[in-house]
């Protein structure tokens, strides 16, 4: 966003292009380029006030007819100099080549933001899911800009990452998540209308090992390399010192049941652990013992709704576990199709995926949008939004609604308590999780980092789901060593845990 600023005579009329065929010819492409010029899509809608915005519905319309039929053009044109291997998997695909579907610049100077492009066909809740695969990825979004006509969409986001990003697998992942169109028929479909997705196999990973300090942060952090799922955990120290780990799983790569993928995760298991592994098996479970790992109605023993704070109010449990300075005020009257909201707030890890995921909760489309993270970790966001009906929101009842659960996912996307089980300490972490199942991700990975660096032994721990309320979560269970609890401070080591699941580490 930066300085917004007025575009020159912005009432100028372009006129819409008769025709978006595959067969345009180049001077008609060239000649249109040149008229969307002002709409440069790298720096698109930061150059153009918010009253602006409201009045680019059309040429809007004609960017996106301009940009299909140059793409549809140029898959065209790559179709008949490919070779006969490329473009049988082209033709498969049943839509433009994967390199256009997810372009990424690398920056070329540390600390200096790389830029990831998403050209595709759109459907709800597609920015959610692209932003929960940055956030898997460790990369933090410093900037983005948001454009559909609410059938192709033109998304930019520009990320910090670490330096064993791995940007093959990411730009995989991130294609795997954008729906397929057909060039030859510009029908938009998902995948999952050609097939059906199944529910993914759940694998027991069964570990008995000799303890040692930091030993849970470990075998997670390799799990989560192999891009293995922890739904599930059960781990436990007996008297004698040995540690049985117990993880429920599921593969992304899908290949968990073969005995190559089993002996990958083994090596690594056993690279990181150095000899003290006494045991490792890896199976697939059944239906029943798979059912395990969804939700329960009934909250464990010990854990009451009052910890989480499940609603907004002025009694939040503390200001060091709170983010600070949310804003969010929804305005109707600057356009005559869509809800124009405005989020200003303190910057954290995942906001942009915590803002979506609500968005798509509620089944709320984005038309437009812009996100800016300013010196000093404030973030300024403006979205124009509209219902499932392509209705803008204007019942008070439901801007108050939709506001109050975008102000609490914001305050505190995550739930961190300490309490006191009797003479034991225990650490509780409640992640929410999408209607379609899905919560942040590696948050396990995050808590056992955390407490890996404040020098406190965990002496077992639980994951499962529960309903809270009217909510699916994902509650983490700790028991912290007795040793070690007793000399640190409880407040220290929730404000630890919360500190580094908001990145602010």
């Amino acid at each position: 966003m930066g300085v917004i600023g007025e575009v020159p005579n912005p009432s100028m009329e372009i006129q819409k292009p008769k025709s978006t065929s595959v067969g345009l010819q180049e001077e008609n492409l060239h000649h249109q380029s040149s008229q969307i010029h002002t709409l440069s899509f790298h720096s698109p809608l930061c150059l153009l006030s918010v009253s602006t915005l409201c009045n680019i519905s059309t040429l809007l319309e004609f960017f996106f007819s301009y940009r299909k039929a140059k793409i549809f053009h140029c898959s065209f044109q790559a179709l008949k100099k490919k070779k006969k291997k490329k473009k049988k998997k082209v033709i498969k695909d049943m839509g433009i080549l994967h390199d256009d579907v997810v372009l990424i610049s690398q920056s070329d100077k540390e600390g200096e933001p790389s830029v990831i492009t998403v050209n595709c066909p759109d459907k709800t809740g597609l920015g959610c899911d692209l932003c929960r695969i940055l956030l898997f990825f460790g990369l933090s979004i410093v900037r983005g800009d948001v454009s559909t006509d609410g059938k192709w969409c033109y998304i930019v986001f520009w990320v910090v990452c670490k330096p064993t990003t791995r940007w093959e697998l990411l730009k995989k992942r991130l294609v795997e998540a954008c729906p397929c169109c057909s060039s030859a028929s510009e029908i938009f479909y998902y995948r999952s209308e050609l097939q059906p997705p199944k529910p993914p196999d759940v694998f027991l990973l069964k570990l008995c090992c000799y303890d040692r300090k930091g030993l849970l942060h470990d075998v997670t952090e390799v799990l989560c390399n192999l891009e293995l799922n922890i739904k599930k955990v059960k781990v436990s120290t007996i008297p004698d010192g040995t540690v049985i780990d117990l993880f429920f799983v599921t593969d992304t790569r899908e290949l968990l049941h073969t005995k190559i993928r089993q002996e990958e995760t083994y090596k690594a298991l056993e690279d990181i652990m150095q000899r003290i592994v006494i045991n490792f098996n890896i199976e697939k479970v059944g239906p029943e013992i798979a059912a395990c790992s969804q939700a329960s109605p009934f909250l464990p023993s010990g854990i009451t709704e009052d910890i989480f704070h499940l609603e907004v109010s002025n009694e939040l449990p503390s200001v060091s576990l709170t983010s600070s300075n949310v804003s969010v005020v929804m305005d109707n009257s600057l356009s005559p199709a869509h809800t124009l909201v405005q989020i200003v707030c303190q910057d954290h890890k995942g906001l942009l995926y915590d803002i979506m995921r609500t968005l798509k909760d509620y089944r709320i489309q984005i038309s437009y949008g812009r996100v800016y993270i300013r010196q000093g970790r404030k973030c300024e966001i403006d979205l124009f939004i509209m219902q499932a009906d392509g209705k803008k929101i204007v019942d008070p009842s439901k801007q108050s609604t939709l506001s109050s659960h975008l102000k609490m996912e914001l305050l505190q996307p995550l739930r961190v308590a300490v309490v006191s089980r009797g003479p034991d300490t225990e650490l509780l972490v409640a992640n929410p999780v999408e209607l379609s199942s899905k919560g942040w991700p590696l948050v396990f990975y995050d808590i056992t980092r955390a407490l890996k660096m404040l020098n406190t032994c965990i002496f077992s721990a639980e994951v499962g789901r529960h309903m809270i309320g009217d909510r699916e979560w994902e509650v983490y269970r700790v028991l912290l060593d007795e040793g070690a609890s007793l000399s640190i401070p409880r407040e220290k080591v929730e404000e630890g845990v919360w500190k580094l699941l908001m990145g602010w580490e």
